[in-house]
Parts: C-alpha cells; sequence; structure tokens
C-alpha cells in the first residue's frame, strides 16, 4: 500500500517546520544574548506565576523601606527635641533646688523666677514644634493644631490627641512614627496630690503649720492612703500626734518616728503611707513652761485633693455666655456618672442641655440632661456638678468640660506655680517661709516627674529605632534572597542557552539542506 504526498502538502509540512526551527533558532539566540529566559507565561507557566509573587514582595518590600526612612526621621525630630527639652528641664530643676537654700533673699528667688519665666516659654516654643512638613510632631493625629496653649488663667491645656501614626515597616511589625504630648508630658505624676486643712483652733494661732504634703510613694499612696482617707491629725503634746483613718481606727504607728518630733528641729517631715508633709512648729513667749498644752489640740485633716472641674466656651458658639464656675454639688452622682476623661456641655435650646462624653461622635448619647435653674436661672446641674455661666446660651451652644484629678500634671503648669511662689515675699515671716519651701518641695517632685517622663519617651523612641534597624537588616535580607530567586527562575543558563542554540542551527541548516534536495527530484531522476 502506497501513501501519496500531494506536491503542496509537501512544500507546506516542510515550510512549517523550517519556520518553527527558525523561531526557536531565533528565541535560543535572545536569550543568548540578554540572558532572560522568562519573558512571559508562555514560556514557563509555574515560573511565571512564582515571579509575579516575588515581584509583589519586592514592591511590598520598597514601600516598607521608604516607611522605614520615614518613621526614622520623624522619630529623629521628636527625639532631638525631647533631648532639648530634658537640658532645659535640668536646668529648671538646678534653679528649684538652689531657690530652697536658706541664704537667699526674696530679691535672690525674684531672680531664679525671673530666669524660669525665660526657660518656660523655650519649653512652650518646643512642646509646640512642628516638622519639615509643618504639622506639629506632638500633636498625635491632629498636626495641625497646636499642643499646648496657654489659658486666660495662666494654665496650659493640651489640644492634641492620643493617636499614634503606625505605619507597616515589615510584614509583621507595625511602628509609631510620633510621640504624643500626651505620652511625653501629660503623663508626668503630680506629687501634690494630698492636702492638710486645719479645723482646731477655728482660727489659726501660728503655733503649728503643717504642709499640704507630697507623694514620695505612688504605689503606697495608691493601696494605702487612698482607702482610708480623710485622716485626722491631733497633736496631743509638743512631742507627739495621733493619726485615725475615716472609720476612726488608729493607724499613728505607720507614721514616721510612730507619732513622735522634736517640736524644735529644723525641716520636720512626716511621713505616712506614701505622702511627706513639713511640720514648723512656732512657740509664743507665753508658752514658756508650757509647750505641750500650747500645742495639744491642734488638729488637721488629711486627704487627697479633691476632682476641680472647668469649662470653656467653644469658639463656635453664636453667644458670648462664659461658664464661671462648676462645682461638685453631689460627690455620689459625680463619682457614678460624671466622664472622668472631660466632657461637653450642649445646649439644646436657650434653657435645655445635655452633657455628653468628650469627644462627640455620632454614636455618642447624653450622660445627663435638664434645664437652666437656680436663683440666677443660668445654673446647669448633670451629673454630680453644677455649671454657673454668665448668662443664657444660646441654642447650639456648647463648652467643653475639663476634669483635673490631680493624677497628672504638665511641667508647664508646674513652673507656673514655682515662679508664683519664688515671686511672694518670705523674708522675715515664718509662716510665708514654710509655705514657700512646701510649695518648692511640691515643684521639684513635679520637675523631675517630667523629667522621667521626658526620658521615657526619648527611651520609647530609642526602643523603636534599634526595632527599625533589626527590621531593616531582616527586609534587606529578604530583598537579596527575593532577588536571587528571581535572577533563578527568570535568566538562563549560558553553557545550557549556547548548546542548545548550537543544536537548532544544525537542526535549522539540516532541514534547508534536505529540503532542498527533496525539492529537486522529479520522475527524470528514475529514467
Amino acid at each position: 500500500m502506497s501513501v501519496r504526498i500531494s506536491t503542496a502538502q509537501f512544500y507546506n509540512t516542510n515550510q512549517a517546520n523550517y519556520q518553527n526551527n527558525f523561531a526557536k533558532s531565533v528565541k535560543s539566540q535572545q536569550e543568548a544574548s540578554d540572558g532572560i529566559r522568562v519573558r512571559s507565561a508562555k514560556d514557563d507557566p509555574v515560573g511565571a506565576a512564582r515571579l509575579l509573587q516575588l515581584e509583589q514582595q519586592q514592591n511590598m518590600l520598597k514601600q516598607y523601606s521608604g516607611n522605614i526612612t520615614s518613621v526614622r526621621n520623624s522619630l529623629g525630630t521628636a527625639e532631638s527635641t525631647l533631648n532639648s527639652i530634658s537640658t532645659i528641664l535640668q536646668r529648671v530643676n538646678e534653679l528649684a533646688v538652689s531657690s530652697g537654700n536658706g541664704t537667699f533673699t526674696d530679691s535672690d528667688r525674684k531672680a531664679n523666677a525671673d530666669e524660669l519665666a525665660s526657660l518656660q516659654d523655650q519649653l512652650f516654643t518646643l512642646m509646640n514644634s512642628k516638622d519639615e512638613n509643618g504639622k506639629y510632631i506632638f500633636s498625635g493625629s491632629k498636626g495641625d493644631t497646636q499642643p499646648y496653649v496657654r489659658n486666660a488663667d495662666g494654665t496650659y491645656s493640651y489640644q492634641g490627641d492620643q493617636s499614634k501614626l503606625n505605619l507597616q515597616v515589615g510584614d509583621m511589625l507595625s511602628l509609631a512614627a510620633n510621640e504624643t504630648g500626651y505620652d511625653a508630658f501629660e503623663q508626668a505624676l503630680n506629687t501634690s496630690r494630698s492636702e492638710t486643712k486645719l479645723v482646731s483652733p477655728a482660727i489659726d494661732d501660728g503655733r503649728v503649720s503643717l504642709s499640704n504634703g507630697q507623694v514620695s510613694g505612688s504605689s503606697t499612696y495608691n493601696d494605702r492612703f487612698r482607702s482610708g482617707e480623710p485622716y485626722s491629725i491631733e497633736f496631743t503634746s509638743s512631742t507627739q500626734y495621733k493619726i485615725t483613718d475615716a472609720s476612726g481606727n488608729d493607724v499613728t504607728l505607720e507614721a514616721s518616728q510612730g507619732g513622735t518630733f522634736d517640736p524644735k528641729g529644723d525641716n520636720t517631715t512626716i511621713s505616712f503611707r506614701g505622702v511627706d508633709m513639713r511640720l514648723d512648729i512656732t512657740f509664743k513667749d507665753a508658752d514658756k513652761g508650757n509647750e505641750d498644752a500650747a500645742i495639744a489640740g491642734h488638729t488637721f485633716t488629711l486627704s487627697s485633693k479633691a476632682d476641680q472641674v472647668s469649662g470653656t466656651r467653644s469658639p463656635g458658639n453664636s453667644s458670648s455666655e462664659q461658664i464661671t464656675s462648676a462645682t461638685i454639688t453631689d460627690q455620689a452622682a459625680y463619682k457614678a456618672a460624671f466622664p472622668t476623661g472631660g466632657a461637653v456641655l450642649k445646649f439644646t435650646g436657650t434653657n435645655t442641655f445635655e452633657l455628653y462624653a468628650a469627644p462627640i461622635t455620632d454614636s455618642s448619647r447624653p450622660v445627663a440632661s435638664g434645664t437652666l435653674g437656680g436663683p440666677s436661672g443660668t445654673t446647669a446641674s448633670a451629673a454630680g456638678v453644677s455649671f454657673e455661666l454668665s448668662g443664657v446660651p444660646a441654642a447650639g451652644d456648647s463648652f467643653g468640660v475639663k476634669v483635673d484629678t490631680h493624677q497628672t500634671q504638665n511641667v508647664l503648669d508646674t513652673i507656673s506655680q514655682l515662679r508664683t511662689a519664688l515671686s511672694t515675699p518670705v523674708d522675715n515671716d515664718p509662716v510665708a517661709r514654710q509655705n514657700f519651701l512646701a510649695s518648692v518641695d511640691s515643684a521639684i517632685g513635679n520637675i523631675v516627674s517630667a523629667s522621667n517622663q521626658v526620658s521615657s519617651s526619648i527611651s520609647a523612641i530609642g526602643g523603636r529605632g534599634q526595632a527599625l534597624d533589626v527590621q531593616a537588616e531582616t527586609n534587606d535580607a529578604l530583598n537579596t534572597e527575593n532577588s536571587k530567586t528571581q535572577s533563578s527562575i527568570r535568566e538562563s543558563d549560558p553553557a545550557e542557552v549556547m548548546l542548545r542554540l548550537q543544536m537548532q542551527t544544525n537542526m535549522l541548516q539540516a532541514s534547508l539542506q534536505a529540503y532542498a534536495k527533496v525539492a529537486g527530484l522529479s520522475l527524470v531522476n528514475y529514467i
């Protein structure tokens, strides 16, 4: 049986084979020229898919690299600023300590107060620093809002938030690119959280002076002091006192020296449950020989400072009315319902209002509501607090309400209080000097607390910097391995390519020769 092949079929078949061999040869020549093996999915479907994954990973690593640079630059700016603040605080502390020198006069203390004013202005400027993009570096997520403002009463308020601006720097790691003023300055523990009040005799006779005290041990204060307040400190003689807690239990043995003291000692201190109080005894000429009777019966209460509530008018109000005072009138209702993180008093009408926890969101619901009352018809009472307004607000007016629990205090307020104490004359006034020394004690404690808080933020930035360095090394290693893997998949083996090209060239030449020989055959060749 014979198979016949037409001339057209013969030519078409040979032409297809030649073109196929020629295409393979051209591809191998290009591969030999640039070393690229996989140009599209048809070259190697599995390899192409793997290359796509690797390219996506490489793009992500490039993004991480950019984020690392951004975080490092932002943290560098914050760290530099905090170091400058720390240096200023060291000088502030030196001035506070030197101001307690017994040889200083009112003029010397006034000179220190003047220098403190300059340092306070420098701190205020640094705490409101901006980055290279003109954003405030300590405002949290509110980069366009100045973090610290000076209030009309001379105090300072933080206007930023607590938000961290996190950036992804690795597959499993994101780091904050900022340090908020809330963390760096607002969390400095206030050592002046306690207060004393003379209850007997009704009129101070100047014989016994007991300072408000300062917290020297926060854990002891929180664990022991708060649970037993208010306390009563009763002096039973010129050398002894007795302390009873709110339940009437005698807790004198927990005080320094078990309730005894030296009435002629300098800088006598009573330490009790984490609170240190300055004690000064001043005898009158008529007390000679009757010292015990002169001091016995002097009684003080000792407790934590009560919360203070204040309100400020919102800039968008249509009326000019202000909150003139805020008073806690119902402690139980206040503790049970008033928002500890601040509140917003919003007027829904000219005499109706609602109290919200700050900040107000779309899902916020009022904590309390009511209508204006009181003798003048301008008192808003909500959640145990009574707000006295200068007049009747307009519908839609709102007021920001701040709660000071005295747990923390920013250093700007600490310096303001110290400047006031330094500017108050105390020469030739033993009582005033005793109060001044107590103020200096408080200032020194709060300045140290503020310095520690700033140092803590610097350490936190340093820790993030170390994490960035480790992650950058990890990303570099991943990027190197990624490039190697892509190269192994995409690039050719030169030796294999040259061998294949030589074989394809030989096949192409052989097919040409065979085609020419067969094409030249005819019946004449067989006659």
